[in-house]
């Protein structure tokens, strides 16, 4: 009977060990890698990693290597098909071409936050993140 009820922890992820994953972190980036292992609280250590970056219909992967995300970190977690990969309409070229295109856009985005946060602050009555009012 217990072995009909889905596994809503960690230990989902027992499946996917030694496949090739795609993990997007909190902070946007966006990897790719081999999922060696993880323990309970989803912390992930990812083996052969690449870094992506896209602009438009490019796209940019820089080798980063061995890879532990602590588990708090991760937004999305999920398997790459094999048989598909090649199939995305994207074209692949060398990530320094890329890369002045995604800092700015990075920049640009937490620019965008800043002002986000002052009018949340200001006009809204909401506390300023990591300052007075934002612990729980």
């Amino acid at each position: 009977m217990d072995s009909l009820i889905p596994f809503t922890t960690s230990g989902a992820l027992v499946d996917s060990v030694d496949r090739k994953m795609l993990v997007i972190l909190r902070d946007g980036r966006k990897l790719h890698g081999v999922l060696r292992s993880y323990d309970q609280f989803a912390n992930l250590v990812l083996e052969d990693t690449y870094e992506l970056i896209y602009h438009g219909n490019l796209c940019a992967e820089k080798h980063v290597g061995l890879f532990l995300i602590r588990g708090e970190n991760v937004v999305l977690l999920g398997e790459i098909d094999l048989d598909r990969e090649d199939d995305v309409p994207l074209r692949r070229v060398e990530y320094k071409a890329l890369e002045p295109y995604h800092l700015k856009e990075i920049e640009d985005k937490k620019k965008h936050e800043e002002v986000k946060e002052k009018v949340l602050f200001e006009q809204e009555g909401f506390s300023r993140e990591g300052g007075e009012g934002d612990s729980y």
